[in-house]
């Protein structure tokens, strides 16, 4: 029998009878992608970069925050994620492991994006201070993130395979960088402000509606191998849910420590409730994944759907605070 694991390849998955299976989730994304390329360079920052000079300090700094918040985050999940990569590999999982290599290129083109905002509005100094501050944003970052994924490196198990999966895509994408998207899309929304990081925004989000999908789907199929699975994916989250929601508070914290005043209508706790909701649904969506047949879960597209329901509900929420 033929295999396609790494350091026990006697085949090629290309080359076998029937091809790739493009019905597959992990094609289907793969193939999703590759229709929605974009280009950070192509983007005008030119407005923003006027409506940043006008803002108060209070609303420059709390901009600046945030977009360094996604920016340092972009990068580490650029560097962490090649183990996850390994992982798929020595599985022969080769469906997994093309669509990773897309996440890999996605999460660097974003770091590009947000570094070229920088630069059009200016801020070209060290950046560490907007990020420092925030004891729990270290935390996931310098410590959670890269611990779990390099795990992989050493035992890509699938207990390894559902922590890296929780830590990267629930938490930092799922959690974090969702709630950051709706914080944008307010600040953006409730005064027609940074055209350019709007354009940015939609991309990114398009892009990581479908990196959430391949994290449910990854938790899912575990799941539905071994049903001990489940404990592992609630024992990560538990873990991390008291940092995840010290990142979205911390910056609350300091703008009111240093005197200065919450900008642009941003309510602490519409962003933890918001935060939360979205990571209850997607644990239902992988507990939904107990004793189901694992040749259905590979074709299942529900948590690409999941994602963007989210997204129509989003955009319906937004519009509505517009009027």
């Amino acid at each position: 029998m033929r295999s396609i694991e790494h350091g026990k390849r006697n085949g090629f998955a290309s080359l076998g009878k029937g091809g790739l299976n493009r019905d597959s989730f992990p094609m289907r994304l793969f193939a999703k992608g590759n229709a929605r390329h974009w280009n950070p360079a192509d983007i005008d920052f030119s407005q923003d970069a006027r409506d940043i000079a006008a803002m108060t300090d209070d609303e420059r700094w709390w901009t600046f925050a945030l977009a360094a918040q996604f920016m340092a985050g972009e990068e580490s999940v650029t560097q962490d994620l090649q183990p996850f990569v390994a992982a798929m590999a020595a599985e022969g999982r080769l469906a997994d492991e093309m669509y990773l290599t897309q996440f890999v290129f996605e999460e660097a083109k974003h770091t590009d994006a947000f570094r070229r905002w920088f630069d059009a509005v200016g801020m070209t100094d060290d950046l560490h201070s907007y990020i420092e501050f925030n004891e729990h944003y270290m935390q996931i970052f310098t410590e959670e993130l890269p611990a779990s994924l390099y795990a992989l490196a050493d035992d890509p198990s699938p207990r390894n395979q559902v922590r890296a999966s929780v830590t990267y895509n629930h938490i930092v994408e799922g959690t974090l960088a969702l709630t950051g998207y709706f914080t944008w899309a307010k600040i953006c929304t409730s005064r027609g402000i940074l055209p350019g990081m709007q354009q940015v925004i939609k991309h990114i989000g398009d892009d990581e509606r479908r990196h959430m999908a391949w994290g449910t789907f990854t938790c899912r199929r575990h799941v539905a191998a071994d049903d001990a699975m489940y404990d592992v994916v609630d024992e990560r989250m538990q873990e991390l849910i008291v940092p995840s929601m010290g990142v979205v508070t911390g910056t609350f914290d300091k703008v009111e420590a240093d005197g200065g005043q919450v900008p642009f209508g941003v309510d602490m706790n519409e962003l933890a409730e918001y935060a939360m909701d979205k990571l209850g649904r997607r644990l239902g969506a992988i507990e939904s994944a107990r004793g189901a047949d694992l040749a259905v879960i590979d074709v299942d597209a529900s948590p690409e759907a999941l994602e963007e329901r989210f997204h129509v509900e989003d955009s319906r929420e937004l519009a509505a605070a517009a009027i």
